[in-house]
């Protein structure tokens, strides 16, 4: 990709939210739903929310399992995620690289 192209971007990465749990779960093999809650600062229905549009688009694979007899959701993102957030940091620096050699777009 050569050009100045905004609307190339994933929209569905442009949330901070949903960015910042698929970034959170590129570094984790696996992680339960409390740990993505609580590395990225959000509620439980904010979590949930997010976790589901990100499974739904294909970008998180979630796992339920029991630990003793508690219930626990494990979430881990797919090579579809792992491919999605780096499209979308290439793309970044794509967009950003004339500012960074002081040139406009």
């Amino acid at each position: 990709m050569t050009d100045f192209d905004h609307t190339a971007i994933d929209e569905l990465l442009q949330s901070r939210a949903r960015l910042a749990i698929v970034a959170f779960l590129a570094g984790a093999d696996e992680a339960d739903f409390s740990a993505v809650r609580d590395a990225t600062k959000m509620t439980d229905g904010n979590a949930s929310v997010h976790l589901r549009k990100l499974e739904d688009a294909g970008y998180v694979a979630m796992r339920k399992q029991f630990v003793g007899r508690k219930p626990q959701t494990l979430y881990a993102l797919t090579e579809t995620g792992r491919k999605a957030l780096l499209d979308y940091v290439a793309h970044l620096e794509i967009l950003i690289q004339p500012a960074a050699k002081g040139e406009r777009p």
